[in-house]
């Protein structure tokens, strides 16, 4: 895993799981879909992401699908830490 991945999974359980869920969250688990990450939430990662990185999401490019799991995530941050 490597340290995006590792950085998205310990912000999404520490904001969006409550003490004593026991869903697993791992790099394919849908947190939208899943229901784990809502609107609000999203958007809250997404400045989450662009403060950590240092860099900016495009609102278009900020889509429930592009936040569907950890895997989207880690490509949608590797897009623009290249740009």
């Amino acid at each position: 895993m490597d340290e995006v991945a590792k950085a998205v999974l310990d912000y999404v359980k520490r904001e969006y799981l409550e003490e004593g869920d026991e869903r697993e969250v791992t790099e394919t688990t849908k947190l939208i879909s899943g229901g784990i990450v809502d609107s609000f939430s999203m958007v809250s990662l997404k400045r989450f992401l662009e403060k950590k990185y240092t860099i900016k999401i495009p609102d278009a490019d900020a889509s429930p699908e592009a936040f569907d799991s950890v895997t989207s995530i880690v490509a949608l941050v590797n897009r623009f830490k290249k740009a």
